[in-house]
């Protein structure tokens, strides 16, 4: 691991090693009484077990020599995420004998439970700080906010996605970029990709894993992201990088490490190809004023379904992503569109480990029959087509929605995305163009989905997005609750009118870019609360995973 910057004391002063005892010491407060031996099994078993395997058969020869290239290039995002979400593990992991709690550690990327809203499961360990290791410890908000007014490139720096903030000599705030943090981890997946590159049969493959290996040791992405956009034919895939936000919950200006390795499902992707041609119709029918929907979304997008069959770093950090939607730079996404990534096979796993017993527990009887994998999997590719509707830029010159909303961004933007991917899907089977199955599949479904989403916690940004809809939908009338058998049924036509109105309300807070009102919603409505708290209460005493962790890699699928 790189040494030297990942502490959050002076750059010259502290040593990797370091790093993770410093962030847990300027964590204490309280001390946590450890949790026994059954709770941290209870902790765990919150995570059903999958396989993450795919029919091998399909590849060609060369294709096989090259997925090992691409999970030994994805396994040092875990490194980077460590290093970013929490600072050095090692420490800390061999400070802990007992291999469940070693395990729970693992999963979390710390000793913070990320399904429990980041609730301390080890001894002296206080709250997790909102600017993960990103950020020095005792850095305020305001602190780096007044570095706006130090020159333009250095302020610039200091907000930038691919830079850690940290202390110099005389205390003042330094940027450090990626590529100079983490030189040995980033040369290392730079050179798988380029071993993988020299396999690819397809040029664009090619291109696009030579790009990308360049982009990780530079910290410039675009390029990559214009050749992984221009690439159509390819089987195999890698998404790897420093890509989202969610980690930094202090402004949402910070991109974590991680990656996917994908073998792309054929037959199920040209099912989808045809959707992205009605992207803008969809935005001009967007039920909100002109001005919030006058950027066109790009229509060289598409929509495929993969198997994935390694996960790394943020993307395997607690609650597992079933689908992505990249990539997230405005001026690709203007002139490219974006690919929407389908994960088939997680997605399986989450709806029969997860979804359906669910819905066996909190849905009406007679509604139940609606719960259709086909519902769940044109819910889950629709929000992600969504994220490329609405507005990437405020209308009222306050900069993109991203840096206008700061760490409201990520839970604002996964719920527009949620409430327009329903929009879409009422509207394409509205105009004939899905005609399988029931509208009240995909209702029903999504009510259902919602019970799974909100056990993310309270600091996920998925998590909040479905407190926010749960209370909407509520105050709405678009779902009832019967006493007598405690469940919820879905009312079709309420339920159109609550989306309509949520996805107005949405589009218009990030088109403005009220960060204030954005605030407002979230803490009114991104809570728990008491009718939520009693479900999920019911949902863990009947011993329902909350989400999914994985048997991967290439002895997985070899079965060796």
């Amino acid at each position: 691991m790189s040494k030297g910057l990942m502490g959050s004391g002076r750059l010259t002063g502290a040593g990797a090693s370091a790093a993770g005892l410093m962030l847990l010491a300027a964590c204490a407060a309280e001390p946590v009484v450890e949790g026994t031996p059954s709770e941290i099994t209870a902790r765990l078993d919150r995570y059903a077990t999958v396989r993450l395997t795919t029919d091998m058969s399909v590849l060609t020869e060369r294709e096989r020599e090259m997925l090992p290239l691409l999970i030994e290039a994805a396994q040092p995002m875990t490194d980077l995420f460590w290093q970013q979400a929490y600072g050095n593990p090692d420490s800390l992991l061999s400070s802990i004998d007992d291999p469940a709690t070693r395990q729970l550690v693992a999963i979390n990327y710390g000793p913070w439970d990320r399904l429990r809203g980041n609730e301390p499961f080890l001894p002296g360990v206080g709250p997790k700080p909102p600017g993960a290791n990103f950020y020095p410890w005792d850095m305020t908000k305001t602190e780096l906010e007044a570095a706006r007014d130090a020159p333009a490139a250095e302020s610039e720096r200091l907000r930038s996605l691919y830079t850690l903030v940290r202390r110099g000599d005389d205390g003042s705030l330094r940027p450090v970029p990626y590529h100079e943090a983490f030189p040995e981890e980033l040369e290392a997946a730079a050179a798988h990709l380029r071993a993988a590159a020299a396999l690819a049969d397809d040029p664009e493959l090619e291109r696009y894993l030579s790009f990308r290996a360049d982009a990780l040791v530079s910290d410039e992405y675009q390029p990559s992201d214009l050749a992984w956009m221009e690439m159509k034919d390819n089987r195999l895939d890698i998404v790897i990088g420093a890509i989202e936000t969610y980690e930094d919950q202090l402004f949402g200006y910070k991109a974590a490490y991680e990656a996917f390795v994908l073998v792309k499902d054929i037959a199920w992707s040209e099912r989808l190809a045809r959707f992205a041609e009605y992207l803008p119709e969809l935005q001009r029918g967007l039920p909100v004023a002109e001005t919030y929907k006058r950027e066109m979304p790009g229509t060289d997008g598409d929509l495929n379904a993969y198997d994935v069959v390694f996960y790394a770093g943020d993307a395997n950090a607690g609650s597992k992503t079933i689908a992505i939607n990249l990539p997230n730079d405005e001026e690709v996404q203007a002139t490219k569109g974006t690919r929407r990534l389908q994960l088939k096979n997680a997605m399986r796993a989450k709806f029969d480990r997860i979804l359906v017993p669910i819905a066996r527990e909190l849905i009406a009887a007679d509604q139940q029959p609606h719960i259709t994998f086909d519902a769940f999997f044109e819910n889950v590719m629709f929000h992600e087509v969504a994220h490329g509707l609405g507005i990437s830029t405020t209308v009222n010159d306050r900069g993109t929605v991203r840096e206008a909303l700061k760490e409201h961004a990520s839970a604002i933007e996964e719920g527009k995305a949620d409430i327009l991917g329903l929009y879409m899907v009422t509207w394409l089977r509205d105009n004939g163009y899905l005609t399988e199955g029931d509208l009240r599949d995909n209702y029903v479904t999504f009510l259902a989905g919602i019970f799974r989403s909100v056990r993310f916690g309270a600091t996920s940004a998925h998590g909040r997005a479905n407190m926010v809809r749960f209370h909407y939908f509520r105050d709405a009338g678009a779902f009832t609750y019967d006493e007598a058998t405690r469940t919820y049924r879905v009312d079709v036509t309420r339920t159109r009118e609550a989306m309509t109105d949520l996805s107005r309300l949405l589009l218009t807070l990030q088109g403005d870019g009220d960060y204030e009102g954005a605030g407002q919603l979230l803490a009114e409505r991104g809570l728990v609360g008491p009718e939520l708290h009693g479900e999920l209460d019911r949902l863990a005493d009947a011993d329902i995973p909350v989400d999914i962790v994985f048997e991967q890699g290439m002895s997985v699928l070899t079965g060796n």
